[in-house]
Protein backbone atom coordinates (compact mmCIF):
# COMPACT_ATOMS: atom_id res chain seq x y z
CA UNK A 1 0.00 0.00 0.00
CA UNK A 2 1.20 3.51 -0.83
CA UNK A 3 1.38 5.92 2.09
CA UNK A 4 1.20 9.67 1.44
CA UNK A 5 3.72 10.32 4.21
CA UNK A 6 6.37 8.39 2.26
CA UNK A 7 5.81 9.85 -1.22
CA UNK A 8 8.33 12.42 -2.43
CA UNK A 9 6.12 15.22 -3.70
CA UNK A 10 7.93 18.58 -3.27
CA UNK A 11 5.01 21.01 -3.57
CA UNK A 12 5.69 24.71 -3.94
CA UNK A 13 4.83 26.64 -0.78
CA UNK A 14 4.03 30.31 -1.31
CA UNK A 15 3.88 32.41 1.89
CA UNK A 16 0.51 34.13 2.41
CA UNK A 17 1.89 37.66 2.18
CA UNK A 18 4.41 36.95 -0.60
CA UNK A 19 4.39 39.20 -3.66
CA UNK A 20 4.45 36.94 -6.70
CA UNK A 21 6.16 38.52 -9.70
CA UNK A 22 4.59 37.84 -13.09
CA UNK A 23 6.53 35.20 -15.01
CA UNK A 24 6.21 33.56 -18.40
CA UNK A 25 2.77 32.47 -19.50
CA UNK A 26 1.96 29.16 -17.86
CA UNK A 27 -0.52 26.61 -19.09
CA UNK A 28 -3.05 25.19 -16.65
CA UNK A 29 -1.36 21.78 -16.57
CA UNK A 30 2.12 23.26 -16.13
CA UNK A 31 1.00 25.45 -13.24
CA UNK A 32 -0.78 22.66 -11.37
CA UNK A 33 1.87 19.99 -11.95
CA UNK A 34 4.56 22.36 -10.70
CA UNK A 35 2.66 23.75 -7.72
CA UNK A 36 1.63 20.29 -6.53
CA UNK A 37 5.17 18.92 -6.80
CA UNK A 38 4.52 16.36 -9.53
CA UNK A 39 6.92 17.91 -12.03
CA UNK A 40 9.90 20.19 -11.39
CA UNK A 41 11.84 22.33 -13.82
CA UNK A 42 15.39 21.14 -14.35
CA UNK A 43 16.98 23.65 -16.69
CA UNK A 44 15.34 25.72 -19.41
CA UNK A 45 13.12 23.31 -21.33
CA UNK A 46 13.89 20.20 -19.26
CA UNK A 47 11.74 18.69 -16.52
CA UNK A 48 12.14 16.31 -13.63
CA UNK A 49 9.21 13.96 -13.18
CA UNK A 50 8.44 13.13 -9.56
CA UNK A 51 7.18 9.73 -8.30
CA UNK A 52 3.44 10.41 -8.50
CA UNK A 53 3.58 11.76 -12.06
CA UNK A 54 5.98 8.96 -13.01
CA UNK A 55 3.22 6.49 -12.16
CA UNK A 56 1.05 8.21 -14.76
CA UNK A 57 3.85 8.11 -17.34
CA UNK A 58 4.41 4.41 -16.69
CA UNK A 59 0.70 3.66 -17.05
CA UNK A 60 0.54 5.47 -20.38
CA UNK A 61 3.63 3.61 -21.59
CA UNK A 62 1.94 0.33 -20.67
CA UNK A 63 -1.24 1.34 -22.50
CA UNK A 64 0.71 2.40 -25.59
CA UNK A 65 2.64 -0.88 -25.59
CA UNK A 66 -0.57 -2.91 -25.36
CA UNK A 67 -1.86 -1.19 -28.48
CA UNK A 68 1.41 -1.43 -30.38
CA UNK A 69 1.58 -5.15 -29.69
CA UNK A 70 -2.01 -5.55 -30.90
CA UNK A 71 -0.86 -3.84 -34.11
CA UNK A 72 1.95 -6.39 -34.50
CA UNK A 73 4.67 -4.19 -33.04
CA UNK A 74 7.97 -5.55 -31.69
CA UNK A 75 9.85 -3.45 -29.16
CA UNK A 76 13.47 -2.44 -29.73
CA UNK A 77 15.87 0.17 -28.36
CA UNK A 78 18.02 2.34 -30.63
CA UNK A 79 20.96 4.53 -29.55
CA UNK A 80 20.13 8.16 -28.78
CA UNK A 81 23.24 9.21 -30.75
CA UNK A 82 22.87 8.87 -34.53
CA UNK A 83 25.85 9.50 -36.86
CA UNK A 84 25.17 12.65 -38.91
CA UNK A 85 26.45 10.82 -41.99
CA UNK A 86 23.17 8.88 -42.16
CA UNK A 87 21.17 12.11 -42.22
CA UNK A 88 23.42 13.47 -44.97
CA UNK A 89 22.67 10.43 -47.11
CA UNK A 90 18.91 11.00 -46.82
CA UNK A 91 19.27 14.77 -47.37
CA UNK A 92 17.81 15.81 -44.05
CA UNK A 93 20.86 17.83 -43.01
CA UNK A 94 20.44 20.13 -46.02
CA UNK A 95 17.52 22.10 -44.55
CA UNK A 96 17.09 24.02 -41.32
CA UNK A 97 18.94 22.08 -38.63
CA UNK A 98 18.83 24.78 -35.95
CA UNK A 99 16.64 22.62 -33.71
CA UNK A 100 19.06 19.68 -33.73
CA UNK A 101 21.53 19.00 -30.95
CA UNK A 102 24.93 18.05 -32.40
CA UNK A 103 27.76 16.49 -30.42
CA UNK A 104 31.25 15.25 -31.31
CA UNK A 105 33.20 12.40 -29.79
CA UNK A 106 36.90 12.70 -28.95
CA UNK A 107 37.89 11.60 -32.45
CA UNK A 108 35.84 14.40 -34.00
CA UNK A 109 32.99 12.24 -35.34
CA UNK A 110 29.68 14.13 -35.26
CA UNK A 111 26.39 12.76 -33.95
CA UNK A 112 22.80 13.92 -33.65
CA UNK A 113 21.00 13.61 -30.35
CA UNK A 114 18.12 12.11 -32.25
CA UNK A 115 14.79 13.91 -32.51
CA UNK A 116 13.59 10.87 -34.49
CA UNK A 117 15.09 7.60 -35.74
CA UNK A 118 14.12 6.97 -39.37
CA UNK A 119 17.74 6.91 -40.55
CA UNK A 120 18.99 4.84 -37.63
CA UNK A 121 16.39 2.08 -37.91
CA UNK A 122 16.61 1.94 -41.71
CA UNK A 123 20.41 1.72 -41.58
CA UNK A 124 20.04 -1.11 -39.08
CA UNK A 125 17.90 -3.06 -41.54
CA UNK A 126 20.26 -2.20 -44.40
CA UNK A 127 23.14 -3.88 -42.55
CA UNK A 128 21.04 -7.05 -42.47
CA UNK A 129 19.76 -6.78 -46.05
CA UNK A 130 18.48 -8.48 -47.93
CA UNK A 131 15.94 -10.08 -45.62
CA UNK A 132 13.26 -12.40 -46.96
CA UNK A 133 9.79 -11.22 -47.93
CA UNK A 134 8.58 -13.94 -45.55
CA UNK A 135 9.81 -11.83 -42.60
CA UNK A 136 7.65 -8.88 -43.63
CA UNK A 137 5.87 -6.78 -42.62
CA UNK A 138 8.13 -5.61 -39.81
CA UNK A 139 6.75 -3.13 -37.25
CA UNK A 140 9.47 -2.07 -34.83
CA UNK A 141 8.85 0.43 -32.03
CA UNK A 142 10.68 1.97 -29.11
CA UNK A 143 9.90 4.30 -26.22
CA UNK A 144 12.61 6.69 -25.14
CA UNK A 145 13.88 10.27 -24.90
CA UNK A 146 14.03 12.58 -27.91
CA UNK A 147 15.74 15.95 -28.18
CA UNK A 148 14.88 19.20 -29.94
CA UNK A 149 16.50 22.57 -29.30
CA UNK A 150 13.25 24.51 -29.12
CA UNK A 151 13.68 28.23 -29.74
CA UNK A 152 10.95 28.96 -27.21
CA UNK A 153 10.08 26.30 -24.68
CA UNK A 154 6.71 26.79 -23.02
CA UNK A 155 3.75 25.12 -21.39
CA UNK A 156 5.94 22.65 -19.51
CA UNK A 157 5.90 19.11 -20.89
CA UNK A 158 3.99 20.23 -23.98
CA UNK A 159 6.94 22.05 -25.54
CA UNK A 160 10.22 20.86 -24.01
CA UNK A 161 13.76 20.32 -25.23
CA UNK A 162 13.80 16.73 -24.01
CA UNK A 163 10.67 14.61 -24.16
CA UNK A 164 9.54 11.00 -24.05
CA UNK A 165 8.22 9.53 -27.28
CA UNK A 166 6.97 6.27 -28.74
CA UNK A 167 8.16 5.85 -32.32
CA UNK A 168 7.28 2.91 -34.57
CA UNK A 169 8.81 2.17 -37.98
CA UNK A 170 7.18 -0.21 -40.43
CA UNK A 171 8.73 -2.05 -43.39
CA UNK A 172 6.64 -3.60 -46.16
CA UNK A 173 7.03 -5.26 -49.55
CA UNK A 174 4.69 -3.03 -51.55
CA UNK A 175 2.65 0.17 -51.56
CA UNK A 176 -0.48 -1.92 -51.00
CA UNK A 177 0.85 -3.75 -47.92
CA UNK A 178 2.38 -0.51 -46.58
CA UNK A 179 -1.07 1.06 -46.71
CA UNK A 180 -2.49 -1.99 -44.93
CA UNK A 181 0.07 -1.50 -42.16
CA UNK A 182 -0.78 2.22 -42.04
CA UNK A 183 -4.46 1.35 -41.58
CA UNK A 184 -3.72 -1.26 -38.87
CA UNK A 185 -1.56 1.12 -36.84
CA UNK A 186 -4.12 3.91 -37.34
CA UNK A 187 -6.78 1.66 -35.81
CA UNK A 188 -4.46 1.09 -32.82
CA UNK A 189 -3.99 4.86 -32.47
CA UNK A 190 -7.74 5.47 -32.63
CA UNK A 191 -8.29 2.79 -29.99
CA UNK A 192 -5.61 4.27 -27.71
CA UNK A 193 -7.04 7.77 -27.85
CA UNK A 194 -10.57 6.47 -27.30
CA UNK A 195 -9.34 4.55 -24.24
CA UNK A 196 -7.93 7.77 -22.80
CA UNK A 197 -11.40 9.36 -23.08
CA UNK A 198 -10.09 12.80 -23.98
CA UNK A 199 -11.81 14.37 -27.01
CA UNK A 200 -9.37 14.28 -29.93
CA UNK A 201 -9.30 15.32 -33.57
CA UNK A 202 -7.56 13.37 -36.33
CA UNK A 203 -6.57 15.60 -39.23
CA UNK A 204 -4.88 15.32 -42.59
CA UNK A 205 -1.47 16.93 -42.34
CA UNK A 206 1.57 18.03 -44.33
CA UNK A 207 4.40 15.51 -44.59
CA UNK A 208 7.02 18.25 -44.04
CA UNK A 209 10.66 17.28 -43.61
CA UNK A 210 9.64 13.70 -42.84
CA UNK A 211 8.49 13.20 -46.44
CA UNK A 212 6.15 10.57 -47.81
CA UNK A 213 2.72 10.59 -49.41
CA UNK A 214 0.19 10.39 -46.54
CA UNK A 215 0.24 12.00 -43.11
CA UNK A 216 -2.21 12.40 -40.25
CA UNK A 217 -1.99 14.24 -36.94
CA UNK A 218 -3.87 13.60 -33.70
CA UNK A 219 -4.70 16.72 -31.71
CA UNK A 220 -6.25 17.68 -28.41
CA UNK A 221 -8.19 20.89 -28.95
CA UNK A 222 -7.02 23.55 -26.50
CA UNK A 223 -6.48 27.32 -26.47
CA UNK A 224 -2.77 26.73 -25.78
CA UNK A 225 -2.38 24.65 -28.94
CA UNK A 226 0.20 25.86 -31.44
CA UNK A 227 -1.51 24.49 -34.55
CA UNK A 228 -4.49 26.04 -36.28
CA UNK A 229 -6.98 23.42 -37.39
CA UNK A 230 -9.98 23.77 -39.65
CA UNK A 231 -13.06 21.72 -38.88
CA UNK A 232 -16.07 21.26 -41.12
CA UNK A 233 -19.35 21.44 -39.24
CA UNK A 234 -21.18 19.76 -42.12
CA UNK A 235 -19.29 16.47 -42.56
CA UNK A 236 -16.82 16.39 -39.67
CA UNK A 237 -13.71 16.60 -41.86
CA UNK A 238 -10.73 18.23 -40.15
CA UNK A 239 -7.38 19.39 -41.46
CA UNK A 240 -4.31 21.31 -40.46
CA UNK A 241 -4.43 24.84 -41.89
CA UNK A 242 -0.93 24.25 -43.32
CA UNK A 243 -2.48 21.68 -45.64
CA UNK A 244 -5.65 23.63 -46.40
CA UNK A 245 -4.10 27.05 -47.08
CA UNK A 246 -4.86 26.96 -50.77
CA UNK A 247 -8.50 26.03 -50.24
CA UNK A 248 -9.31 27.30 -46.79
CA UNK A 249 -12.67 28.66 -47.96
CA UNK A 250 -14.15 25.21 -48.61
CA UNK A 251 -14.04 21.69 -47.22
CA UNK A 252 -11.99 19.26 -49.37
CA UNK A 253 -14.39 16.45 -48.50
CA UNK A 254 -17.90 17.90 -48.98
CA UNK A 255 -17.12 21.37 -50.45
CA UNK A 256 -19.05 23.05 -47.66
CA UNK A 257 -17.89 26.50 -46.60
CA UNK A 258 -18.90 25.84 -43.02
CA UNK A 259 -15.33 25.71 -41.64
CA UNK A 260 -14.22 26.93 -38.24
CA UNK A 261 -10.79 27.56 -36.72
CA UNK A 262 -9.74 25.69 -33.56
CA UNK A 263 -6.38 25.43 -31.81
CA UNK A 264 -4.78 22.01 -31.44
CA UNK A 265 -1.96 20.41 -29.45
CA UNK A 266 -0.39 17.74 -31.64
CA UNK A 267 0.04 14.55 -29.60
CA UNK A 268 0.65 11.96 -32.33
CA UNK A 269 1.63 11.82 -35.99
CA UNK A 270 1.60 9.09 -38.65
CA UNK A 271 3.37 9.00 -42.03
CA UNK A 272 3.42 6.76 -45.08
CA UNK A 273 7.05 7.27 -46.15
CA UNK A 274 7.52 5.09 -49.21
CA UNK A 275 11.24 4.67 -50.08
CA UNK A 276 12.45 8.10 -48.91
CA UNK A 277 14.83 6.51 -46.38
CA UNK A 278 15.15 2.92 -47.53
CA UNK A 279 16.36 3.77 -51.04
CA UNK A 280 19.32 6.06 -50.17
CA UNK A 281 20.33 3.83 -47.26
CA UNK A 282 20.05 0.59 -49.24
CA UNK A 283 17.46 -1.25 -47.13
CA UNK A 284 16.15 -4.10 -49.26
CA UNK A 285 14.46 -7.48 -49.09
CA UNK A 286 14.47 -10.54 -51.33
CA UNK A 287 11.18 -10.75 -53.23
CA UNK A 288 9.39 -13.94 -54.34
CA UNK A 289 11.76 -14.16 -57.31
CA UNK A 290 14.80 -13.99 -55.03
CA UNK A 291 15.81 -10.54 -56.23
CA UNK A 292 16.59 -7.53 -53.99
CA UNK A 293 13.81 -4.95 -53.79
CA UNK A 294 13.59 -1.68 -51.82
CA UNK A 295 11.58 -1.78 -48.59
CA UNK A 296 8.64 0.61 -48.22
CA UNK A 297 8.21 2.37 -44.90
CA UNK A 298 5.85 4.08 -42.52
CA UNK A 299 6.51 5.83 -39.22
CA UNK A 300 4.19 6.47 -36.30
CA UNK A 301 4.92 8.71 -33.29
CA UNK A 302 3.18 9.44 -29.99
CA UNK A 303 4.45 12.06 -27.55
CA UNK A 304 4.15 10.24 -24.22
CA UNK A 305 4.82 13.17 -21.89
CA UNK A 306 2.97 15.56 -24.19
CA UNK A 307 -0.15 13.38 -24.16
CA UNK A 308 -0.24 13.52 -20.36
CA UNK A 309 0.28 17.29 -20.19
CA UNK A 310 -2.20 18.02 -22.99
CA UNK A 311 -4.83 15.67 -21.54
CA UNK A 312 -4.56 17.43 -18.19
CA UNK A 313 -4.81 20.77 -19.99
CA UNK A 314 -8.12 19.73 -21.56
CA UNK A 315 -9.68 17.94 -18.58
CA UNK A 316 -8.52 19.94 -15.55
CA UNK A 317 -9.89 23.08 -13.93
CA UNK A 318 -7.72 26.01 -12.87
CA UNK A 319 -7.59 24.60 -9.33
CA UNK A 320 -7.71 20.82 -9.74
CA UNK A 321 -6.08 18.20 -11.92
CA UNK A 322 -8.38 15.76 -13.68
CA UNK A 323 -6.68 12.69 -15.14
CA UNK A 324 -7.75 10.29 -17.87
CA UNK A 325 -8.99 7.34 -15.84
CA UNK A 326 -6.46 4.82 -17.17
CA UNK A 327 -3.45 6.97 -16.31
CA UNK A 328 -4.44 8.53 -12.97
CA UNK A 329 -1.55 7.92 -10.54
CA UNK A 330 -3.90 6.19 -8.08
CA UNK A 331 -7.50 5.02 -8.32
CA UNK A 332 -8.51 5.62 -4.69
CA UNK A 333 -7.26 7.87 -1.89
CA UNK A 334 -8.39 7.04 1.65
CA UNK A 335 -8.25 9.77 4.30
CA UNK A 336 -8.56 8.69 7.91
CA UNK A 337 -9.45 10.62 11.11
CA UNK A 338 -7.25 13.33 12.55
CA UNK A 339 -4.85 12.31 15.28
CA UNK A 340 -6.25 13.08 18.73
CA UNK A 341 -9.83 13.52 17.55
CA UNK A 342 -12.69 12.03 19.55
CA UNK A 343 -13.66 9.68 16.76
CA UNK A 344 -10.11 8.43 16.03
CA UNK A 345 -10.17 5.04 17.86
CA UNK A 346 -13.51 3.89 16.42
CA UNK A 347 -12.92 5.45 12.98
CA UNK A 348 -9.57 3.72 12.60
CA UNK A 349 -11.25 0.33 12.91
CA UNK A 350 -13.44 1.23 9.93
CA UNK A 351 -10.46 2.79 8.14
CA UNK A 352 -8.39 -0.40 8.38
CA UNK A 353 -11.28 -2.54 7.15
CA UNK A 354 -11.82 -0.12 4.27
CA UNK A 355 -8.14 -0.18 3.28
CA UNK A 356 -8.08 -3.96 3.18
CA UNK A 357 -11.25 -4.26 1.09
CA UNK A 358 -10.44 -1.41 -1.31
CA UNK A 359 -6.98 -2.86 -1.94
CA UNK A 360 -8.47 -6.22 -2.82
CA UNK A 361 -10.96 -4.62 -5.23
CA UNK A 362 -8.70 -2.26 -7.15
CA UNK A 363 -5.23 -3.62 -6.34
CA UNK A 364 -3.15 -2.42 -3.41
CA UNK A 365 -0.80 -0.50 -5.71
CA UNK A 366 -3.75 1.58 -6.93
CA UNK A 367 -4.62 2.66 -3.38
CA UNK A 368 -3.13 5.73 -1.69
CA UNK A 369 -3.52 5.97 2.08
CA UNK A 370 -3.17 9.53 3.34
CA UNK A 371 -1.78 8.59 6.71
CA UNK A 372 -0.64 12.11 7.66
CA UNK A 373 -2.98 12.28 10.60
CA UNK A 374 -1.23 15.26 12.12
CA UNK A 375 -3.02 17.24 9.38
CA UNK A 376 -6.73 18.01 9.47
CA UNK A 377 -9.09 16.05 7.26
CA UNK A 378 -9.95 19.30 5.47
CA UNK A 379 -6.35 20.05 4.51
CA UNK A 380 -5.74 16.49 3.26
CA UNK A 381 -9.02 16.50 1.35
CA UNK A 382 -8.18 19.79 -0.38
CA UNK A 383 -4.82 18.42 -1.48
CA UNK A 384 -6.35 15.13 -2.65
CA UNK A 385 -8.90 17.02 -4.76
CA UNK A 386 -6.21 19.20 -6.32
CA UNK A 387 -4.18 16.09 -7.16
CA UNK A 388 -7.21 14.72 -8.98
CA UNK A 389 -7.61 11.26 -7.46
CA UNK A 390 -10.66 9.68 -9.15
CA UNK A 391 -12.14 8.45 -5.84
CA UNK A 392 -11.46 9.99 -2.42
CA UNK A 393 -12.96 8.27 0.63
CA UNK A 394 -12.98 10.11 3.95
CA UNK A 395 -13.37 8.24 7.24
CA UNK A 396 -14.41 11.03 9.61
CA UNK A 397 -16.87 11.72 12.39
CA UNK A 398 -19.87 10.63 10.30
CA UNK A 399 -18.35 7.16 9.93
CA UNK A 400 -18.84 6.44 13.65
CA UNK A 401 -22.19 8.08 14.29
CA UNK A 402 -24.65 5.68 15.90
CA UNK A 403 -27.50 6.35 13.49
CA UNK A 404 -26.58 5.39 9.90
CA UNK A 405 -22.78 5.77 9.80
CA UNK A 406 -21.56 7.23 6.51
CA UNK A 407 -18.32 7.64 4.60
CA UNK A 408 -17.73 10.73 2.50
CA UNK A 409 -16.86 9.86 -1.10
CA UNK A 410 -15.61 12.60 -3.41
CA UNK A 411 -15.51 12.05 -7.18
CA UNK A 412 -13.03 13.78 -9.46
CA UNK A 413 -15.67 16.01 -11.02
CA UNK A 414 -16.65 17.57 -7.72
CA UNK A 415 -19.57 15.31 -6.77
CA UNK A 416 -19.82 14.43 -3.08
CA UNK A 417 -21.65 11.31 -1.85
CA UNK A 418 -22.41 9.99 1.63
CA UNK A 419 -22.37 6.18 1.52
CA UNK A 420 -22.20 3.32 3.93
CA UNK A 421 -19.22 0.97 3.76
CA UNK A 422 -20.81 -1.54 1.39
CA UNK A 423 -21.99 1.21 -0.97
CA UNK A 424 -18.53 2.78 -1.02
CA UNK A 425 -16.94 -0.57 -1.84
CA UNK A 426 -19.48 -1.12 -4.59
CA UNK A 427 -18.46 2.21 -6.12
CA UNK A 428 -14.79 1.16 -6.03
CA UNK A 429 -15.68 -2.15 -7.68
CA UNK A 430 -17.61 -0.35 -10.42
CA UNK A 431 -14.65 1.96 -11.03
CA UNK A 432 -12.29 -1.00 -11.29
CA UNK A 433 -14.66 -2.85 -13.61
CA UNK A 434 -14.98 0.17 -15.89
CA UNK A 435 -11.19 0.49 -16.14
CA UNK A 436 -10.96 -3.16 -17.18
CA UNK A 437 -13.69 -2.63 -19.76
CA UNK A 438 -11.73 0.26 -21.25
CA UNK A 439 -8.69 -1.96 -21.63
CA UNK A 440 -10.65 -4.83 -23.14
CA UNK A 441 -13.14 -2.78 -25.11
CA UNK A 442 -13.58 -3.12 -28.85
CA UNK A 443 -13.13 0.19 -30.65
CA UNK A 444 -13.98 0.95 -34.22
CA UNK A 445 -11.66 2.60 -36.75
CA UNK A 446 -12.63 5.82 -38.49
CA UNK A 447 -15.93 5.53 -40.32
CA UNK A 448 -14.11 5.96 -43.61
CA UNK A 449 -10.41 5.34 -43.01
CA UNK A 450 -9.65 4.71 -46.67
CA UNK A 451 -11.35 7.95 -47.70
CA UNK A 452 -9.41 10.01 -45.16
CA UNK A 453 -6.19 8.46 -46.44
CA UNK A 454 -7.03 9.25 -50.06
CA UNK A 455 -7.89 12.85 -49.16
CA UNK A 456 -4.57 13.12 -47.31
CA UNK A 457 -2.82 11.72 -50.38
CA UNK A 458 -4.46 14.28 -52.66
CA UNK A 459 -3.48 17.13 -50.37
Amino acid sequence: MNKASRIFCPALITPKNAVVKPTEQLSRSQKLLTELGLVKSGSNGTYQIMPMAQRSVDKLIDLVQRNMQLAGGQKITLPILTPTGLWKRTGRLEGDISEFYMVRDRSGKQFLMSPTHEEAVTAMLATNSPISYRQLPLRLYQIGPKFRDELKTRFGLMRAKEFLMKDMYSFDVSEETARETYAIVSVAYNRLFQQLEVPFVKVNAATGMMGGSVSHEYHYVSPVGEDTLLQCSSCGFAGNSEVLDSQADSCPSCKSRDLKDVRGVEVAHTFLLGDKYSKPLGATFLNTCGKPQTLLMGCFGIGITRVIAAALEVLSTDQELHWPMLVAPYDVCVIGPKQGSREQPAAEVIENELLLNVGELCGHQELLHDDRKELTIGKRLLEAKRLGHPLIIVVGAKAVQQDAPKLEVHLSRGEKLELDLSEALKLVAEHSHYKKSLLKGSFQPDKDESKSQSVGHQL
